[in-house]
């Protein structure tokens, strides 16, 4: 089996309503979308974003460069692809655009692979279960206001939701407890409250709302600091009864290094269009394990559930709806978490 033909369509998918979070202002999701052609007529797809579809060419330009090293390649041998690539971004640099390009290659080569031999990805990885914990992340934003965010948590748990994230950000410490304490009070006490901060806070403030959101039993804070402060990040963790979450804004396995080292954080949020694919996720979740660290893939939902059934440390897969649209496919979802596909390859195949 040859790789034949590459195919990318740029598509923009609108979000239900303009949201924001500490960091950015959101209206919709741009995407490119790649297929890769076998010359046994299989398709290997994969899809890579970029918030408002700002500098979406750039990434379709990386794309397409890239995977035209792939004709004639053999895509089961994902392993020399991804090196081979790796050395081939290398004067351009081995962080950003270059590596979204790289995980978009390796998730469709995998894709192919599965599709080959007619099993789902989890099985060729090894699988390890069959559901995934999950929480609510489609909604509870910094834009929300404080008075709207205990009926939107009951509606995700009406929904079948065991836990939901909300994201902070403000300014004032008062504003953020009270977020925190509105979902609280509205789940109860047997729903997971996470709080994401979207990296707004110096160590100094994270640390003092920690203290103050400790008796909220939160299931963990996200990105209390900016990410490559890893220094402040571990001062944050070692100050606080609250486990931390980070990583979906490092690159590759030597991010996820980083933060190990540092004793950065409890639970690593790789997200596959930033970590290098499959291929590269597989590696940080292993490494990680080393470690006896727990991870949580970040965004992605559809794609990184054949990493969830395949990794023991896995402890969840973040819920967002907003790739849905995309796929013919819908997500399997009760009783707080996702089924993993049984379908060949990813499990998930885009709509014309």
């Amino acid at each position: 089996m040859k790789i034949s033909e590459i195919a990318t369509r740029i598509v923009d998918v609108e979000l239900a309503k303009p949201i924001r979070t500490a960091m950015h202002d959101m209206r919709s999701v741009g995407c490119v979308l790649l297929t890769l052609r076998t010359d046994d007529g299989l398709e290997g797809e994969s899809f890579v974003f970029t918030l408002n579809g700002a500098r979406i060419q750039a990434f379709n330009e990386m794309v397409v460069g890239l995977a035209g090293l792939l004709i004639d390649c053999d895509p089961h041998d994902t392993e020399g692809i991804w090196h081979r690539l790796w050395t081939e971004v290398n004067p351009t640099g081995q962080k950003g655009v270059t590596i979204a390009a790289m995980s978009a290659i390796d998730v469709a080569c995998w894709d192919l692979v599965g599709k080959a031999a007619d099993l789902p990805l989890h099985k060729i990885f090894g699988g390890c279960r069959d559901v995934v914990d999950t929480y609510a992340s489609s909604g509870l934003w910094l834009s929300t206001p404080v008075e709207s965010l205990g009926a939107e948590a009951i509606a995700f748990v009406e929904a079948g939701f065991r836990a939901v994230k909300l994201r902070i950000g403000s300014e004032r410490i008062e504003d953020d407890v009270a977020r925190v304490r509105a979902v609280r009070e509205a789940v109860g006490p047997d729903v997971g409250v996470l709080a994401d901060a979207n990296q707004a806070f110096t160590p100094k403030h994270a640390i003092a709302l920690a203290r103050r959101l400790e008796s909220s039993d939160l299931v963990w804070l996200e990105e209390p600091v900016v990410t490559h402060d890893l220094r402040g990040s571990s001062e944050v963790r070692a100050a606080t009864e609250i486990p931390i979450a980070s990583g979906e804004t490092e690159y590759t396995r030597y991010g996820m290094r980083d933060l190990l080292q540092a004793r950065a954080a409890d639970v690593l949020m790789p997200d596959l269009q930033r970590i290098g694919g499959y291929s590269e996720l597989r590696k940080a979740a292993a490494g990680a394990a080393m470690f006896d660290t727990p991870i949580s893939t970040h965004f992605f939902t559809e794609h990184s559930l054949a990493i969830a059934g395949a990794t023991q440390n896995c402890v969840s897969v973040e819920h967002i709806d907003w790739f849905a649209p995309l796929f013919n496919e819908e997500i399997e979802f009760a009783d707080g978490k996702l089924r993993i596909p049984d379908r060949p390859g990813t499990g998930f195949t885009f709509r014309s």
